[in-house]
């Protein structure tokens, strides 16, 4: 039986999460992950418009398209570029996850906070912004916040504390947004802990989840 969604993760914490997410959204629907850290520790060196390192996102997205599936989703918003941008030759669509984030963000108002953890992700993530302000004719002020003590929490697997230093930093730098958009996928749960900051906090994992199933409901 052929998959109908895939996704490209650079992560084996975001597996259940997405597989969570999809059995809640279309129970039944068929779904692969596949996942390579080495895309986003290499991304963090080389950059992200290496040629080695775009042929290496590009075959990861074939591979998880493999099994059949029509739509491919890239979780890394650090390589979520690449992927989206990818030559497919009309076997199966890519995606971003954090495209519907950051489509509804520039919605919510100009003044944008992009929040990352890992430096090779703001770059990316506020490209994706300017790009969804323009496609939906929208002036915004973006600016960023990088939280880098974050990130070692996450990599030794403490979560709790990844999540709390997060939402600590961001707490403190948000008086001047009209939306916090949370660049990388892992981040989510500090959404929870800001929900009294008086503006809306978004993440991608709900929101691109919903947009691939979609997407891949219309194809099938």
């Amino acid at each position: 039986m052929r998959d109908a969604l895939a996704f490209l993760h650079t992560a084996q914490v975001h597996v259940p999460t997405f597989e969570q997410l999809v059995a809640e959204m279309a129970p039944g629907l068929r779904v692969r992950h596949l996942v390579q850290a080495d895309l986003l520790a290499d991304a963090r060196v080389v950059g992200t418009d290496n040629t080695g390192l775009i042929a290496r996102v590009h075959r990861a997205m074939h591979e998880a398209a493999s099994s059949g599936a029509k739509v491919v989703v890239c979780t890394c918003s650090t390589v979520g570029a690449i992927a989206e941008q990818m030559p497919t030759g009309n076997t199966f669509k890519a995606q971003r996850i954090d495209r519907a984030m950051a489509d509804r963000a520039v919605r919510t108002g100009p003044r944008v906070l992009v929040v990352a953890a890992v430096e090779s992700t703001l770059g990316p993530t506020m490209e994706l912004v300017r790009s969804a302000a323009a496609n939906a004719g929208i002036a915004v002020q973006p600016s960023t916040l990088l939280v880098e003590e974050a990130w070692p929490h996450f990599e030794a697997g403490d979560n709790a504390r990844y999540i709390e230093t997060l939402a600590r930093a961001i707490r403190a730098a948000a008086g001047g947004a009209d939306v916090v958009v949370l660049a990388q996928a892992s981040m989510a749960p500090a959404a929870a802990l800001l929900a009294d900051l008086g503006v809306d906090v978004l993440s991608s994992p709900a929101l691109g989840a919903r947009h691939a199933v979609a997407l891949a409901a219309s194809l099938t």
